[in-house]
């Protein structure tokens, strides 16, 4: 273990190295960040002008769920999706045949394509998440105690676990259509976990409860975060994020066995 964790320090190391080259990313990243807060922000505040709750959510909690909203994608952007974006799309290393030099290095393959890039702009990100947290818990008119930061914590991994696996699941799928960024799925249908699941049509909240656990990776660690999370819903994910995780796992080894080696 202490190996792999010594690895990623290197990995993080020249991230940072290569992402302070360019300080145009800085200002690229401020720009990504205040647009995607604003229009998390515009949007639950339009919809709470005209009603006091929604589907029994109210505007604290409601913004509760916009932060953890941001602090997932801010995770994502930290450490899990540089890595596994760069496979696919028509400069991916699949299709130009640059991940013949991944697959030559001594370590395991799902390792290496998980957690070799990092983009550490995104920690802007993070912080800002965790203020709208924070003033989401104050207009809430609670303190967070250690076992429900416990709570949260625990919800937040399954979480980030079950968006790991998503991910995954379709950063494999670039050795089967090539150039095709599939990763853009999943972007397109997460950003629908800013709003209460139950705002959506009922074919739109199955989709996003079972097909694609958007309402799971949002909405109960807001719910958890706010002291309205069973217990069985946290066992239900974790199976949950259990099972996707040996599902994609299984799916990379399956689609690494249709690479064709730039130089055969």
């Amino acid at each position: 273990m202490g190996y792999y964790v010594r690895l990623i320090r290197l990995f993080i190391q020249t991230s940072f190295q290569r992402e302070t080259a360019f300080r145009a990313n800085f200002a690229i990243n401020l720009l990504n960040t205040a647009l995607t807060l604003i229009a998390g922000l515009a949007g639950v505040t339009i919809l709470f002008s005209q009603v006091e709750t929604i589907q029994g959510w109210t505007f604290p909690q409601a913004l509760a769920l916009v932060g953890v909203y941001l602090l997932v994608g801010a995770l994502r952007d930290v450490c899990i999706g540089p890595s596994l974006e760069s496979l696919g799309g028509l400069g991916g290393e699949v299709f130009g045949g640059a991940f013949d030099f991944t697959l030559l290095k001594p370590l395991p393959t799902q390792f290496l394509v998980s957690f070799r890039s990092w983009r550490l702009w995104a920690l802007g990100d993070l912080l800002l998440s965790l203020v709208v947290l924070g003033v989401a818990l104050a207009r809430l008119g609670q303190a967070l105690t250690l076992p429900g930061l416990a709570v949260f914590l625990v919800a937040l991994l399954i979480s980030m676990t079950i968006v790991y696996a998503v991910l995954l699941l379709l950063a494999s799928g670039v050795f089967w259509y090539r150039g095709v960024p599939l990763a853009w799925i999943f972007d397109s249908l997460i950003q629908m976990g800013r709003y209460p699941v139950g705002i959506y049509p009922g074919w739109l909240r199955l989709l996003l409860t079972w097909v694609v656990p958007v309402g799971f990776i949002t909405t109960v660690p807001a719910q958890a975060l706010t002291g309205q999370v069973p217990a069985l819903t946290l066992l239900g994910g974790a199976a949950l994020a259990a099972g996707l995780l040996v599902l994609a796992s299984a799916f990379l080894r399956l689609s690494l066995r249709r690479y064709s080696s730039a130089s055969s």
